[in-house]
């Protein structure tokens, strides 16, 4: 038991597609160059040059494989064709039911399917169209949040599930350490998706003050007050920050198209306005009420105390966990 390769990869340590464009191709490369799983975040908006581009960009700066997610929610059908024509190793998707036919088309390009599932049901449609390998989210994930089940109490019911189908289970949500890494193995994962502690990197596209909120926060909450009008239907774990305290108790009835605008980025190189309550978290250009912006985050936050190069995160869940297995389980018998 071990964080042993899958998917071609040297380690099965996956860094999630960080939306809106927080996992950018400096982060996906830094995991990539770290024998881990990149994944960068398509926009969620049909842009097939900018898709391209990331792409192109991406590979000049590592010679590894690396992969990128897809919001199935939104328009997405232009931008999955130049992803499959560029021939990235992983076509991770999520928030939208996986097709057989769009299994066959990643296929038949060369490329990998891994759609991220928050129930066993979900699981049983993904196996049944031919994915490659599982994301298995549990409710204690950052950011948009799927399911109701915990992780450990979902997990080993997909890895039953799964059985001898021969398809790789990683294990997402609440994982920011080597000690989540080996309880996930232990339950059948062969892999792990870490969010919110690849967000806490150098190279994460990040702004700083999101960065730092998360070494100073030690609180989530899962909450549906953000986005509303942009993505209904989509409840979200976030840092509970002062700003959220405040307005824990949105009305139903309300959403971000009625409030003000509180700040400006550039996402994807397209300029947006960000409006109270949008779930537009701060990157690097953004300026404005940071504070009063969402701010995503597990429910492991607490034990994030630094920022790191995403490489020594790599490198640290492998070796450590390797430890600690050694360790434990040397001592059991």
């Amino acid at each position: 038991m071990a964080l042993k390769g899958i998917l071609g990869f040297e380690y099965g340590v996956v860094q999630a597609p960080l939306g809106p464009d927080i996992s950018g191709p400096e982060l996906v490369a830094a995991v990539a160059n770290a024998g881990g799983i990149g994944l960068l975040r398509c926009p969620d908006w049909e842009c097939p040059d900018y898709v391209r581009e990331m792409i192109r960009k991406t590979k000049t700066l590592t010679d590894k494989p690396f992969g990128i997610g897809v919001v199935l929610a939104f328009p997405h059908e232009v931008n999955v064709k130049t992803i499959l024509e560029e021939k990235v190793a992983v076509l991770q998707l999520y928030w939208g039911e996986c097709s057989k036919e769009l299994v066959d088309d990643a296929h038949r390009a060369g490329v990998k399917v891994v759609p991220q599932v928050g129930s066993v049901e979900e699981a049983r449609k993904a196996v049944d169209v031919g994915v490659d390998a599982i994301i298995v989210q549990g409710h204690e994930a950052g950011g948009h949040v799927s399911g109701k089940d915990g992780l450990f109490s979902l997990l080993p019911r997909v890895v039953d599930l799964v059985g001898e189908c021969d398809v790789p289970v990683i294990a997402a949500g609440g994982i920011v350490d080597a000690r989540g890494c080996v309880a996930a193995l232990s339950l059948g994962a062969q892999g792990v998706c870490l969010g919110t502690r690849f967000v806490a990197t150098h190279e994460s596209y990040a702004h700083p003050i999101y960065k730092r909120k998360l070494i100073e926060y030690e609180k989530t909450e899962y909450t549906d007050i953000f986005g509303r009008a942009r993505w209904p239907g989509a409840p979200q774990r976030v840092l509970q920050t002062p700003f959220f305290d405040d307005w824990r108790s949105l009305p139903s009835d309300e959403n971000e198209l009625d409030q003000p605008i509180i700040g400006r980025s550039t996402i994807h190189g397209v300029e947006k306005e960000i409006r109270r309550f949008a779930g537009t978290v701060p990157n690097r250009t953004t300026t404005g009420d940071l504070e009063s912006m969402a701010m995503y985050a597990g429910q492991s936050v607490g034990l994030i105390k630094e920022i790191l190069p995403a490489g020594e995160v790599v490198k640290n869940l492998v070796e450590q966990a390797q430890v600690l297995i050694l360790k434990k389980f040397n001592n059991a018998t």
